[in-house]
């Protein structure tokens, strides 16, 4: 039956996948029917009592790998601290680290003051984490794959979103992204097509040029013609980007197909954006920093709860209420005693 399931669920993604690569539900389908697969490969190779170590062992491992996940999200944290500056943004993973942290205290003082309500309130945080976390592994496990996706030629504009320069200079980032446009740009000239190359991003208030100039500079200087390089220099983020694009390709006529060039962390929320605003437009990925992912990854799955808050919200709220529930339905249930 387990087998069934899980072959029913990867059948569900591949048929949305061929239909549209770029959702986040992809995701979910996808880690469920793998989930599934794998316990009925777990359990079809099991003999015995060995279901049943592999259950106590999974029960031992998940607490000490969430401590595990815990420490190196807080190193990382600190890591990122000390080479890209105290902000926000780099935070993340040091304030995620101290979050898993926290129902485990909790669960510490539920057994040392055996309060009933206190174990509620940990098995209803720990619904709402568990349901964040199904997520987050969807959407890891979907961008992954999403990045390993073979560039398919045949675009008419290659779109490279700018991340910030350093006065007039392309930083390292910056650099990888425009070096992937440049790979992606040959290819398109191999298979017989010559596109545009549209860099984005306006003048920020500490950079000398705006990014779309800086980027053209760059494209030029290794290789690529003058005129197929246009700038589109007014967006500030990437929804702006896209749109200010589509404009710019609808004035000189030109068809809206295009790809999308970011670093591999962000391919999945552009992906999703650009379905969101209707553009005919995937998406390809440059190399980052390792050091660099945790927090990026982090910020992007962040930006795709809030784009879809009202949906996770109600979902953690159901979620939060149950153990409350349960714990208010038993102690109204009438107990009946033996003779």
């Amino acid at each position: 039956m387990l087998l069934v399931v899980g072959l029913g669920l990867l059948g569900v993604f591949l048929l949305r996948f061929r239909s549209d690569r770029r959702r986040l539900s992809n995701g979910v389908f996808l880690l469920l029917g793998l989930a599934f697969a794998g316990v009925w490969l777990i359990g079809s190779g099991a003999k015995g009592d060995l279901p049943v170590v592999l259950a106590g062992l999974l029960l031992l491992l998940s607490p000490l790998l969430v401590l595990v996940l815990a420490g190196l999200l807080m190193v990382n944290g600190g890591q990122m601290v000390r080479r890209e500056g105290l902000r926000i943004a780099n935070l993340l993973p040091l304030g995620l680290g101290v979050a898993l942290l926290v129902p485990y205290v909790w669960l510490a003082v539920a057994i040392f003051t055996g309060d009933i309500w206190v174990v509620v309130i940990l098995a209803s945080v720990t619904m709402a984490v568990s349901y964040i976390g199904f997520l987050f592994a969807s959407f890891l496990l979907y961008s992954l794959f999403y990045a390993a996706l073979p560039y398919r030629p045949g675009m008419d504009a290659i779109v490279v979103h700018g991340s910030g320069l350093v006065g007039a200079r392309v930083p390292p980032l910056l650099a990888n992204r425009l070096d992937r446009a440049i790979e992606v740009y040959r290819a398109e000239l191999a298979a017989g097509r010559r596109p545009l190359l549209i860099t984005s991003g306006g003048k920020g208030s500490d950079e000398a040029v705006s990014e779309a100039s800086a980027m053209a500079s760059y494209l030029v200087d290794n290789g690529v013609p003058a005129d197929a390089v246009v700038q589109e220099d007014r967006s500030t983020t990437t929804r702006e980007n896209l749109l200010f694009t589509k404009r710019l390709l609808g004035e000189r006529g030109e068809s809206t197909r295009m790809v999308l060039v970011t670093s591999n962390f962000h391919i999945l929320r552009t992906a999703i954006l650009a379905r969101r605003l209707d553009l005919d437009a995937e998406v390809t990925g440059s190399r980052t920093a390792f050091y660099y992912l945790p927090s990026a990854i982090l910020r992007e799955f962040a930006a795709i709860v809030v784009a879809y808050k009202w949906v996770n919200v109600l979902t953690c709220a159901a979620l939060m209420a149950l153990p409350v529930l349960a714990l208010l339905l038993t102690r109204d249930m009438p107990h009946h005693y033996g003779d």
